[in-house]
């Protein structure tokens, strides 16, 4: 897949981690008390990453906006099948994402 429309470097940096399945460089672009929300709803930030990463991932991105900090696409999870997402990172003032929003997007 091409990540190249992916022009936020905290995020582009997130999301190919998120492809690769490697936690330690998915955590290393988030704050240490980064917190998410998932369809709205305050989630466990860390139980999502231990979780996701190597079971979750993009299968397409079908469009990027907010000057690269939301991403919408294809999805597959292996517990939860495959759907439509989007996930919206937020950035603290040193570049580190400090607030992740996921969910199922129409």
């Amino acid at each position: 897949m091409n990540l190249e429309m992916l022009t936020q470097p905290a995020v582009r940096l997130a999301i190919e981690a998120l492809q690769d399945g490697d936690h330690d460089a998915w955590m290393a672009q988030f704050h240490p008390e980064a917190t998410m929300t998932d369809d709205g709803l305050p989630a466990n930030f860390l139980k999502f990453s231990e979780h996701a990463i190597g079971h979750e991932r993009f299968t397409s991105i079908d469009r990027v906006e907010n000057q690269g900090l939301d991403i919408y696409g294809g999805f597959h999870s292996d517990r939860w099948g495959d759907f439509n997402t989007y996930f919206k990172f937020h950035l603290d003032a040193n570049g580190k994402i400090n607030l992740l929003e996921i969910g199922q997007a129409n």
